[in-house]
């Protein structure tokens, strides 16, 4: 790790804007990246996902031995610094069926603050801002999500009631940094557990 990136998480296709701030070491591979990604969000990492970056796609491969689809790669072998410098963009999409397309800026980039350093010298993965939900999973995609939106606004729709139920509470305008920040970390734990990333030392 020789930098911290700040990235900014921007979800395409719906206004207003859901986006979060987040830092991260230079040294994540793209697989522990998306991990960050689901974290901050809000998604449940249950679908499909890619990264294009620079015209290069990038994925995880399939239990099925053979590797990436043609002309991706492995994101398990790729690291963030190798790929991104300040202001580079590039896309995250995540679920194939619904295509939440992300776009994600480096915005800055600074030497680790040693103070911000766990005792084997690991910078943890953190938001420091955001904005709105996000949408509920399986609700259709940007296209769909404003009519979900609609639909719950207006207690006189005829989908209202089956809607309400199905999205369980949701509150489209609703953020919260430390519930979010929760949610990284459980991943980040969850990945490194399961020896998918994140490893000690």
């Amino acid at each position: 790790m020789k930098r911290i990136f700040q990235l900014k998480i921007s979800l395409l296709g719906i206004e207003p804007g859901i986006w979060r701030r987040v830092l991260v070491p230079d040294s994540l591979t793209l697989r522990e990246l998306h991990a960050v990604i689901q974290g901050a969000m809000g998604w449940q990492d249950c679908h499909l996902h890619m990264f294009d970056i620079g015209g290069r796609q990038f994925e995880i491969p399939e239990d099925d031995g053979r590797g990436p689809a043609p002309d991706y790669e492995d994101e398990r072998a790729h690291r963030l610094g190798a790929l991104v410098r300040v202001r580079s963009r590039f896309l995250y999409n995540y679920d194939f069926g619904d295509d939440w397309d992300h776009s994600v800026k480096v915005e800055k980039a600074a030497p680790p603050d040693p103070g911000r350093l766990d005792s084997a010298g690991r910078f943890a993965p953190q938001c420091t801002g955001g904005a709105r939900a996000c949408p509920p999973e399986d609700c259709g995609g940007p296209y769909a999500y404003p009519e979900l939106l609609e639909a719950l606004a207006d207690p006189g729709n005829p989908a209202y009631r089956e809607l309400a139920e199905w999205a369980d509470g949701f509150e489209p305008e609703f953020f919260d940094l430390r519930e979010t920040n929760a949610w990284i970390a459980a991943l980040c734990r969850f990945y490194r557990e399961r020896g998918w990333g994140f490893a000690e030392g």
